[in-house]
């Protein structure tokens, strides 16, 4: 019997989304603060998947320049309907006050959502249509009778209001996207509380409600309710949570929660949810929260279970009874020859590439632009890919030139902002080209730490990243060295986590490696990647 390894889309890939068209099957998952916005992957049989789509690729559909690290995309929901695909997701432009620790006062945020949608899951998706910036975790319901319905949290910003207010239910004109009605309160949640991320389904008569509830941390869980009206009265599953690891702190897989269902053709029925996995030692999630999916079934009283009935969060279920499909591996070493960059990597924020990066500037190579700093809110020039596994080495080759203390790139292990470990090549006075390492940690007295500064040759240089768990080591070898040169600093690889944390900020996204350039001055320098390999390990 093939067996699903949990999470099936391992690193950054929260909050996903999952709809069947025939034999195929896509999930989409959130982006934050990447781009392009909303990644989709595709299966036929739930064991293989590859990333088939980015849908919001221009500045008309999405540009977050500015917007505050693990805002942007958030729980983009993907459904079809009258021969197309629609997907809706909001773009938070603000994340306020912490819900946290028992935050209290007002906390004002802001939250567009909108509506896009295209005839094919890989095709050009059409300008967006906004909907509403009541809350955020927006999803469509598609009833059996045509109509259709937008359905999400509602925020409350009032100091002494529950800041998550229940689950709001409007119906929504399919072909223009115009709300119809007045928006109406179907579900306030259960006593586990942060309630959101609503999908609603028909099924013999009942309309079956799911949602996150718990926060998306320790706690997290999916819970349900029903009801024979779309309105209500919803009453709560006599089991409570349908599925959630905060009572099993044994379990590889933790923070189960946010969650969708699907149909197979043989009807049986698939949940597919967000997870992490802490590591061993000390419990950080740095692949931050990954999607894994499991089979489900319907008791006799018409209740979801898990196939086991206790709500656990499965790390190898049984695969379905479907023909394998499996796809071809993405290329863990890229030459950057073709015209486009390779689809495991993106980058921040702007809808404006072609002002941090070009593939055809020097044929062969991926050329930066420097910009702003490392960490910049607004334009940065920095390309990188998911870390997958608590085990990886990356390299690249750089070919760059900096003048002065200003200019700098080379390879960085990022999270946000506020935490990041960056082996650049600069240039300063006496040592004049020079290697040195800046780390940005969250969680530490002094935030900032730079390495000393290690002189170098000019040319070419091979950088690279080896992680093992929460021990990060870079090393570098010149045009005229035949060994690599570790340094010895042992660097602390679980700070990209979603747990370390300066108070109060919004930690939703993942570990990242890649490359980066800067100019402070405002020369655009140019730094030319000739290569970039990433490899898990065991």
């Amino acid at each position: 019997m093939t067996k699903i390894a949990n999470p099936i889309l391992p690193g950054f890939n929260p909050d996903p989304s999952i709809v069947r068209v025939g034999d195929d099957i896509y999930i989409a998952t959130s982006t934050f603060e990447w781009y392009p916005g909303v990644q989709i992957h595709h299966s036929r049989d739930l064991v293989n998947w590859r990333l088939v789509s980015r849908p919001l690729v221009r500045a008309s559909q999405l540009d977050m320049r500015g917007t505050p690290d693990s805002c942007g995309v958030w729980a983009p929901d993907l459904s079809y309907a009258d021969g197309r695909f629609h997907l809706i997701y909001t773009d938070v432009k603000r994340y306020g006050r912490t819900t946290a620790a028992g935050a209290s006062g007002a906390s004002l945020r802001d939250f567009h959502n909108y509506w896009v949608h295209c005839d094919t899951i890989d095709g050009e998706w059409s300008d967006p249509v906004h909907l509403n910036s009541s809350g955020f975790d927006p999803a469509l319901f598609h009833d059996d009778d045509g109509r259709s319905y937008l359905l999400n949290m509602l925020w409350d910003h009032r100091p002494g209001r529950n800041r998550f207010a229940g689950i709001v239910i409007q119906e929504m004109d399919l072909r223009s996207g115009a709300l119809l009605g007045e928006r109406r309160t179907i579900f306030v949640g259960t006593d586990l509380g942060f309630t959101e991320g609503p999908h609603l389904y028909k099924r013999d008569g009942w309309y079956h409600l799911l949602v996150a509830e718990g926060g998306t941390g320790w706690n997290h869980a999916v819970t349900m309710a029903r009801a024979r009206s779309i309105e209500g009265p919803y009453e709560i599953h006599p089991d409570g949570p349908v599925l959630t690891a905060k009572d099993k702190p044994l379990s590889p897989i933790q923070r189960s929660g946010h969650a969708d269902l699907v149909d197979l053709p043989d009807g049986e029925t698939w949940m597919a949810y967000l997870c992490g996995r802490p590591l061993p030692s000390r419990g950080r999630c740095v692949m931050g929260r990954e999607t894994a999916i499991q089979p489900m079934r319907w008791g006799e009283d018409g209740w979801l279970r898990t196939v086991e009935g206790d709500a656990a969060p499965a790390p190898a279920p049984n695969a379905p009874a479907l023909p394998a499909a499996p796809w071809p591996a993405p290329a863990s070493h890229d030459d950057f020859d073709g015209p486009d960059l390779p689809v495991t990597l993106q980058w921040l924020r702007t809808p404006h590439a072609d002002r941090l990066f070009s593939l055809t500037a020097r044929p062969g190579h991926l050329r930066l632009y420097g910009r702003e700093t490392i960490g910049s809110l607004h334009e940065q020039a920095l390309v990188a890919r998911r870390q997958t596994s608590w085990k990886y080495r990356a390299e690249c080759v750089l070919d760059c030139t900096p003048i002065n203390f200003q200019q700098q790139a080379g390879l960085v292990c990022y999270y946000n902002s506020t935490k990041l470990h960056y082996l650049f090549v600069s240039h300063d006075d006496p040592d004049g080209r020079h290697l040195q390492v800046m780390s940005i940690l969250p969680d530490q007295v002094q935030g900032d730490v730079f390495g000393p500064r290690i002189p170098i040759e000019g040319g070419r240089i091979s950088l690279a990243a080896a992680v093992d768990h929460h021990i990060l080591r870079f090393g570098y070898r010149t045009e005229t060295m035949t060994d690599w040169c570790w340094l010895p600093q042992a660097l602390d690889a679980s700070a990209l986590s979603d747990e370390a944390t300066l108070p109060g900020l919004a930690n939703f996204t993942g570990a990242f490696v890649g490359m980066a350039c800067q100019d402070m001055g405002g020369l655009a320098m140019a730094a030319d990647f000739d290569s970039f390999s990433y490899v898990d390990l065991p």
